[in-house]
């Protein structure tokens, strides 16, 4: 096959189906390589972007691989007729190896992996342990997602909070909940099997072109559901409802962990199982994981995190600015934005989570304090646009010497949250133009919050650290020369913010292991090496490669 960059197909050919899609980038790429249509066996989509640069004329790129009729030989002459008029840009022969999961050489050993935790970290380093032959067993304090989708939707209605099954504890972690966004930053080989695993298991096929892919908190919970049966098939155990509660690390080895459950009566059964291979994929808010490290002297340490609110405004405004005319065009749906701005302070403020059509939600995991996050459903179809509003925290910000400082900072700012809300977990809201104005704000605007528990209207900057208050003030009118509309009056302020990633890193070395704790393997967001489900999900896998490679040593 060969693989074609930059096929450029106007909007106006579009109408948002998959079958005109098809059509016109095959014939988009014909033009491009000035080939006949029966030179051209199939065509895949590997990419698709949307530039609107030009909001009157706004295009979509694609990058497509396809299988001529002639095989190899045709792909040569092609190639070389290309570069003889110097029209070769974008167009290359497709020449990769599939990523694998890694094999066990040997035999299996007598003490199975225990994975803990159940988010996309955990999740994909089960699958991957599962499948290399070593039958681990994966724990998950939360809910099943069918369960949890259910807790979930009574907090909600209700106030009701269980700790132990929330928006951030469950499987499929806090990710579930929070859209479902698969881009990242990061690279790995093991992306596309990713994307691919996801597929497998419901998700739409267009993530695997789409340069913004996400699945949508509807369709998120049978997506996990099927990947944790992914799991049992290949010989692994998942235990929902199964909390960590102490691990032993005698002689700087992991010895054995103390895993909590409860009966059908609900009472609390303890069980002791030995273990040399633990991989700590706990997530960003395991905050007792956390506190049972530090206790059993885990080599842990402070990290950068970041804090602030949930911004709101009208999606329709959004889609207006970025796409002018082209609003509303279906094939282009609600209009994400990113932003980012560094102050002369030093200190920079961005945009977290971006949810187009999506809504503000309630994350809290524990009683007395308000959490807010985003999440959007697969269709996007929502009146409001949410993204985080956040600022950095470093870790000289933080007061004293403890490792967790800045857990015990979000607590503050999630119960001052909480006491601003008025208790029940509502949240405290503010617009844009009191906020910068430093006045309460005493009703809403156009803006409805969608923040499902309620609102409080009045002043959010209690519940913030002064300088993050004061970094997210002074990058608002920034942010609007980059996002017209960004600062306006009525857009809604909510806090507070808290959980965009871990305030700790579980310290590793270059083979995967805890410094100092032979066996203990940390892993995804919450051990501080990763940032969004993408990334999370490949450190997973990276996780379980490291484990297989040390066995097969």
């Amino acid at each position: 096959m060969i693989e074609v960059s930059g096929v450029k197909v106007p909007l106006a050919r579009l109408d948002g189906t998959d079958e005109t899609e098809a059509r016109v980038v095959r014939d988009a790429l014909l033009h491009k390589l000035r080939l006949p249509s029966p030179d051209i066996a199939s065509v895949e989509l590997r990419r698709r972007s949307i530039d609107a640069r030009k909001r009157d004329a706004i295009q979509l790129t694609y990058t497509v691989r396809a299988e001529l009729s002639g095989g190899a030989k045709a792909e040569t002459t092609l190639i070389s007729h290309l570069a003889s008029r110097h029209a070769d840009g974008g167009v290359s022969r497709v020449s990769e190896t599939p990523f694998s999961l890694p094999v066990l050489s040997g035999p299996r050993p007598a003490e199975r992996p225990i994975v803990v935790g159940a988010g996309c970290a955990g999740l994909f380093c089960a699958l991957a342990l599962a499948r290399s032959g070593l039958e681990p067993l994966l724990v998950e304090r939360g809910d099943d997602a069918a369960r949890r989708t259910r807790v979930v939707a009574l907090h909600n209605e209700t106030g009701a909070l269980d700790p132990e099954s929330n928006i951030q504890f469950g499987v499929g972690g806090a990710g579930t909940f929070s859209d479902g966004k698969l881009q990242t930053g990061t690279k790995s080989d093991s992306h596309r099997l990713i994307l691919e695993t996801f597929v497998a298991a419901g998700a739409q096929r267009q993530i695997l072109w789409d340069a913004r892919p996400h699945v949508g908190s509807d369709v998120l919970p049978g997506v996990v559901t099927r990947v944790v049966g992914m799991i049992e098939e290949a010989g692994g155990e998942v235990r929902c409802r199964c909390r960590l509660t102490d691990i032993d690390v005698t002689g700087g080895r992991v010895r054995s962990v103390t895993l909590e459950s409860h009966d059908d009566e609900g009472h609390p059964r303890e069980e002791r199982i030995d273990a040399s291979c633990v991989v700590l994929a706990c997530g960003h808010s395991a905050r007792d994981v956390f506190e049972l490290l530090r206790d059993r002297a885990v080599p842990m340490e402070r990290k950068t995190f970041a804090m602030g609110v949930r911004i709101e405004h009208l999606q329709a405004d959004v889609d207006s600015v970025l796409y002018g005319r082209s609003a509303g065009h279906p094939a282009l749906g609600a209009a994400p934005y990113k932003l980012a701005v560094h102050l002369p302070s030093g200190r920079s403020a961005f945009s977290f989570c971006m949810c187009p059509g999506g809504l503000v939600v309630s994350a809290a995991s524990e009683p007395g304090g308000v959490v807010t996050n985003g999440m959007s459903l697969s269709d996007r179809a929502g009146e409001n646009a949410n993204a985080g509003l956040l600022a950095n925290v470093f870790p000289g910000d933080l007061d004293g010497d403890d490792v967790l400082a800045g857990v015990e900072l979000q607590r503050r700012c999630e119960r001052a949250a909480f006491a601003l809300g008025g208790g029940d977990y509502v949240a405290p809201a503010q617009l844009v133009g009191d906020f910068l104005r430093g006045t309460p704000s005493s009703a809403g605007g156009r803006v409805r919050p969608s923040y499902p528990r309620g609102v409080t209207w009045g002043d959010v900057s209690p519940c913030l650290p002064d300088y993050v208050r004061e970094t997210i003030r002074e990058a608002i009118p920034l942010m609007e020369r980059r996002l017209r509309g960004f600062s306006v009056p009525d857009a809604v302020l909510t806090g507070v913010e808290t959980r965009s990633s871990a305030p700790v890193r579980v310290t590793r070395g270059d083979d995967g292991q805890s410094v100092g704790v032979s066996g203990l393997w940390p892993c995804g967001e919450g051990a501080g090496y990763a940032g969004g489900i993408m990334s999370a999900a490949a450190d997973g896998i990276r996780t379980a490669e490291q484990v297989v490679a040390s066995l097969n040593q």
